[in-house]
């Protein structure tokens, strides 16, 4: 849990110095500050910000850097400085690292913001990142191979881009790094599988708690981005000649998906009409089961809702896990997540907000939530012993 938090020069964070509890509420109107509050936390734990990926964009006006330090109540110390040219420095106790990944390990950070609302009708990659968030804290050796297969992916496409026809030199090299690809993307879809299996009945268990009338009816699938069946390598080279002339590689790990389902038992009419005809006196064995996307059926304010399930089911699966033994693939860190809740009241509904904070309330986790009026403070209060009032102000942030 992060016990203070120091800020330099990220947007109108000129200098911010904030002690913090379990529960904070940045509270501020539109373009104070608060959510860059958010964003610099997001920043330490990610190397990225979830507005813009630019550093220059997010780095203050005539400053060459940006800073974001934390206090964590182990004890240690995290640190990422930002230069306007993307060069990043990163320290852990001190200690300069080179990977943004031991920075991420120390602090597990959980986003639900008003961009994350759209990703049912986005495509697939904030949703196979999704699932690669839990992956990565869950099984220790999902990262080295995520990594190892992303470059050979970006060697592959510069191949496909620069010519639509291979020299023998050219075509062994490529099938080198297919031969690679394929071994990693199986190892990779071994861990997202297990993962995903995991982390139904959470899902299942979080739709019965915010979308209880359809609890029955909506449901995750998971798909590798490629026929698992087969060896990769081999399906990469049936398909050459197509990833030649487009210029990228069209299947593959980096094609997965997660898709959330609706499933229907048809039409009253229907029931009524198989029911006339006595074709089947048994209505639930003669309806024809019904399945699309369930971006495609639920309401604007259903689908938040959905998205809200989708992530608040993850921290009881990776807090469940946190404590298991190395031998068996899982991380043994006692480190507390991290959640960011920028303008939840925007998004969802009084019913919705309560079960949200209530269960992020139970659980051993570190919440950040930013909101345009003190409204939300009564039932923080209520759920939390201790948690901590921010006013922001052009930029200045003060403790109630």
């Amino acid at each position: 849990m992060i016990e203070r938090l120091q800020i330099s020069h990220l947007r109108n964070l000129t200098q911010v110095n904030l002690p913090s509890a379990a529960c904070n509420v940045i509270i501020g109107v539109n373009g104070s500050g608060k959510t860059s509050l958010l964003e610099a936390i997001f920043l330490l734990s990610r190397g990225k910000s979830f507005r813009h990926h630019q550093p220059k964009r997010y780095i203050q006006h005539h400053q060459n850097t940006a800073t974001v330090h934390a206090k964590i109540n182990d004890g240690s110390t995290l640190a990422i400085q930002k230069q306007a040219d993307a060069t990043t420095i990163l320290r852990l106790n001190q200690t300069t690292v080179y990977n943004q990944s031991i920075l991420t390990e120390q602090l597990p950070t959980l986003l639900i913001d008003p961009s994350t609302m759209d990703m049912l009708e986005q495509g697939s990659a904030s949703r196979r990142q999704l699932l690669d968030w839990l992956v990565f804290h869950m099984k220790q050796g999902f990262h080295p191979q995520w990594v190892a297969y992303q470059r050979l992916l970006k060697q592959r496409n510069s191949l496909l881009k620069k010519t639509r026809h291979l020299t023998q030199v050219q075509l062994a090299e490529l099938r080198s790094w297919d031969k690679g690809l394929s071994n990693h993307a199986a190892l990779i879809h071994h861990y997202r599988e297990r993962i995903f299996e995991e982390w139904q009945p959470y899902f299942a268990k979080s739709i019965t708690q915010l979308l209880p009338s359809y609890a029955e009816q909506l449901s995750l699938s998971y798909s590798a981005g490629y026929d698992t069946s087969i060896a990769l390598d081999v399906q990469l080279d049936e398909r050459l000649e197509q990833d030649l002339q487009l210029g990228y590689t069209r299947i593959g790990n980096h094609r997965a998906d997660i898709h959330v389902h609706w499933r229907s038992h048809g039409s009253t009419k229907l029931n009524d009409a198989l029911i006339n005809e006595k074709i089947d006196t048994d209505v639930n064995k003669a309806l024809p089961v019904l399945k699309e996307q369930a971006a495609n059926v639920l309401s604007r304010g259903e689908k938040k809702l959905l998205i809200t399930a989708l992530r608040l089911s993850q921290l009881p699966l990776l807090l469940n896990n946190a404590d298991s033994d190395l031998s068996t693939g899982y991380a043994t860190s006692q480190i507390t997540p991290v959640v960011l809740l920028d303008d939840i009241t925007a998004e969802l509904d009084d019913r919705a907000i309560h079960i949200l904070l209530s269960t992020l309330s139970k659980l051993p986790c570190q919440v950040f939530m930013t909101s345009l009026t003190d409204d939300i403070v009564p039932l923080v209060q209520s759920l939390w012993s201790t948690p901590n009032v921010f006013h922001v102000k052009q930029g200045q942030v003060f403790l109630s």
